[in-house]
């Protein structure tokens, strides 16, 4: 042997045994630690916490950065998405064990041009590892790396595991990872129903998910598309006559829709349960790390109680009613010419300093006044708008934006279930995107006007034994230390009427005396028994709602009344699962007895006096139930709109009013009855037509044991069909407008139809009510004159004495 061949033989073993120490030397994490094989078990891909609705309907995620991605099983993706990646990535994948040496010395021989040498298996060591130097010498240690890891992973995993890894791993643009997230983002699919031509556009886009993203450049992926087909017929996958059909074929992506927080089932809900999910994750550690669970990491699963098709038809009915109330509040002359705005400067001040315009020209060195001044510029930008697309283009100044901004009316709209407490439908705001403060949230309180009487009223039933029969005066009552209650009356003094028709009608004078009876100590002691959050303070005034409670609250108190005399916390999340679904935890309905049976089926037949003939008069004729419950409330100048309204199956709350209480609905069309009131029957028009629901018309609250031996006559008899003098119905009895039950259009910027216009001219046309000069005056009724003394219409049906067993 000639001393050359000795020495190339030298030079070849000592090489290999330094690279076999060297694989050793990485295996061993001497060049940076490798995953165990627990941790190859059990790959902590970053996975998204998923919301799902009642029925399993994904409503929307928690993520970021590279968290949005959702596991799926191999046997829950298309054969077509596998076989694609399988012809195009690594044809032979299942014929090598990790490595595939022939590819490797392609990529070695022609120096990458016809292809890398990394199988399926290294991808996905690659991905675990979270690798990718541009340093050579770095790069080539990983690449040793990958190896390793590639040949463990198909020790420990079936081909078919791997595949899912790797693609529930890989990213496919537009910041969408996983193959279920790509297929629900570009095709509104479900990974499994792919056919060949998607799944070729989603594999395709592998090789460079910007570069061949269909939305962003349609060409190129197509070209992509069809070489992934084209290697698909290579490996008998593929017929060549399907691919001459599929090849000629445009990318359809009319479904495309990216989930992110805007939208998906009620964003402002999610928002909201964000908070109580991240306290949830602190107090609970995920076994596998030890830690605290990551909401936005660990892949949780929450089932909320959250109905998908009452949200739906939640969304409609404020689409189908805030435009028409915004275009009458826009053409009102105080906001039209700007005066609204004459005495409230400093809000302006402020809101510009809050601004990020305001911080960043700051930022930039500019001084206040040059800021300043460049807030009264006009400049291109994106406005709320109520069309279809929820936003317009336009040009005004920061300072107008911000004006027009504050002058949009929102709302806030609630479901759920009385007996349960589970939430059924959220509605926080006119527009997440654009506007994000949740007006649903416990957290936010407005005054709540009239819709607090029914808590007055079923106090005195309780504990101070009142009837609705019980005769009240109408007139002023004094309050030491508080003056009288209402401040003022005018010509509507010194009757009386009965507890039914003073709720029927919504007198201020007979919830005054109610509060009279009671005292305002017993009244916000009475507020917290019930359940409520929020300390009251015990003022006289809290008769006509001058206290700030949230809609969410104000659901809470009113379950009592459908429920039988049970107070049900409101709660949305039915049990959290991990990764893998095991349960982690569960959620139930949280309740308590406030009142008696008998006083709460009194309240619910009282309250069908609003409904039936009082301030929503004709609601419950207009729907054709059987029996149900509900209460307007209007504050001072119509800052605050309120409907509140039950039936034995379902309840709901709405409020209307602007962000700045200052601005308002002028005139009728800003009372409960018409602001709030038609976004609540507009969604029970829906929800009874919807069989699938199982909500009925026909059910009626549970009538108590001791009550059932009494005689019962027909309610239609039993109350005030007509307003007593000093009263006003703004239900006017009328069959209104919003029960065209065909999708809303909102076309904020087109003119109202006939019909919208007269009843906008109806409800606008009276004058701004200027009673009162307390905190709040309820608006609900208008005095006129002192009504007739009337004797009580619900003693037989609540137990007169005259009423006895025969």
């Amino acid at each position: 042997m000639s001393k050359v061949v000795r020495i190339f033989w030298k030079i070849f073993f000592y090489g290999l045994g330094a690279f076999i120490l060297f694989l050793i030397l990485i295996n061993l994490g001497v060049f940076g630690s490798l995953p165990s094989l627990k941790e190859l078990e059990n790959p902590s891909i970053t996975l998204a916490t998923e919301v799902f609705a009642e029925d399993g309907t994904p409503m929307g995620k928690y993520y970021k950065d590279k968290g949005n991605r959702s596991n799926v099983e191999f046997k829950d993706i298309s054969p077509n998405v596998v076989n694609a990646l399988v012809a195009t990535e690594d044809e032979r994948f299942y014929e090598h064990s990790g490595i595939d040496g022939f590819s490797v010395m392609r990529a070695v021989v022609k120096l990458g041009r016809d292809g890398g040498g990394s199988t399926i298996t290294q991808q996905l060591a690659k991905n675990l590892l979270e690798q990718g130097s541009k340093n050579f010498a770095r790069r080539g240690i990983e690449k040793l790396k990958e190896w390793i890891i590639a040949i463990k992973l198909e020790r420990n995993f079936t081909k078919q595991e791997i595949l899912a890894l790797y693609l529930n791993e890989v990213p496919f643009g537009d910041n969408v990872y996983g193959i279920r997230n790509a297929a629900r983002t570009f095709f509104q699919k479900e990974p499994d129903r792919l056919n060949v031509d998607e799944a070729s556009v989603l594999i395709g886009m592998l090789k460079g998910n910007t570069l061949y993203n269909p939305r962003k450049n349609p060409k190129m992926a197509i070209e992509r598309r069809n070489t992934v087909m084209n290697q698909m017929v290579k490996n008998n996958y593929l017929s060549a006559a399907d691919y001459a059909k599929l090849k000629v074929r445009p990318i359809d992506l009319s479904n495309y829709k990216k989930v992110d927080e805007n939208n998906g089932l009620a964003p402002y809900f999610r928002d909201y349960i964000r908070t109580e999910l991240q306290k949830w994750c602190k107090a609970h550690k995920n076994p596998a790390t030890g830690e605290p669970y990551n909401l936005y990491q660990d892949g949780l699963k929450i089932y909320t109680t959250v109905n998908p098709r009452m949200q739906l038809y939640a969304d409609e009915a404020v689409a189908k009613q805030l435009p028409i109330l915004q275009k009458a509040l826009s053409a009102q002359y105080n906001i039209r010419k700007g005066l609204i705005w004459k005495d409230h400067a400093n809000i302006l001040e402020a809101a510009m300093h809050n601004s990020d315009r305001w911080r960043n020209l700051e930022d930039d060195g500019l001084t206040d006044a040059e800021i300043r001044k460049s807030f009264n510029q006009p400049v291109s930008m994106k406005v709320f708008a109520w069309n279809s697309k929820r936003e317009k283009d336009t040009v005004m100044t920061p300072l107008d934006s911000i004006k027009y901004s504050q002058q949009m009316l929102q709302t806030a709209f609630m479901v759920m279930d009385p007996v349960t407490g589970a939430v059924k439908a959220w509605v926080g705001g006119i527009d997440f995107k654009t506007y994000k403060y949740d007006h649903v949230n416990i957290n936010t309180k407005r005054q709540v006007g009239s819709a607090i009487k029914p808590f007055l009223y079923s106090l005195g039933i309780e504990d101070f034994n009142m009837t609705p029969e019980t005769q009240c005066t109408t007139s002023q009552q004094y309050f030491p230390g508080f003056g009288n209650v209402p401040a003022r009356m005018d010509k509507y003094e010194g009757g009386s009427m009965t507890m039914a028709n003073g709720l029927a009608w919504s007198v201020n004078g007979v919830a005054a005396y109610i509060m009279k009876q009671v005292g305002p100590k017993r009244f916000a002691d009475y507020i917290k028994q019930i359940g409520i959050p929020t300390k009251v303070d015990p003022y006289p005034s809290m008769a006509l709602g001058a206290c700030d409670l949230s809609l969410y609250e104000m659901l809470w108190g009113y379950t009592m009344f459908p429920s039988g005399g049970f107070s049900t916390k409101p709660y949305y999340i039915s049990r959290i699962e991990d990764k893998n679904g095991n349960v982690l935890d569960r959620f139930d309905t949280e309740r308590k007895e406030v009142i008696s049976q008998s006083t709460a089926y009194t309240m619910a037949r009282m309250m069908q006096g609003p409904v039936d003939f009082g301030t929503a008069a004709g609601l419950r004729n207009r729907l054709g139930i059987a029996e149900m419950g509900g209460k307007t409330g209007t504050t001072n100048d119509n800052s605050d709109a309120w409907f509140m309204g039950y039936i034995p199956q379902l309840m709901a709350g709405s409020w209307i009013g602007c962000d700045a209480r200052f601005i308002h609905l002028e005139g009728g069309l800003g009372y409960g009855a018409q602001a709030a009131r038609p976004i609540w029957e507009y969604f029970f028009t829906k929800v009874l037509a919807d069989k699938t629901l199982g909500i009925e018309r026909n059910q009626k609250f549970i009538q108590p044991e001791n009550m059932r031996r009494e005689m019962m006559y027909d309610y239609q008899n039993l109350i005030e069909k007509t307003a007593p003098p000093g009263a006003e119905s703004q239900g006017n009895n009328r069959a209104n407008q919003y029960l065209d039950t065909s999708a809303p259009t909102v076309p904020i910027d087109s003119k109202l139809s006939p019909e919208e216009q007269k009843i906008l001219n109806e409800a606008t046309h009276q004058k701004e009510s200027k009673e009162g000069s307390i905190k709040v005056t309820v608006t609900d009724t208008k005095p006129q004159e002192k009504p007739k003394k009337k004797e009580g219409f619900f003693k037989r049906l609540f137990g007169g004495k005259k009423n006895k067993e025969q």
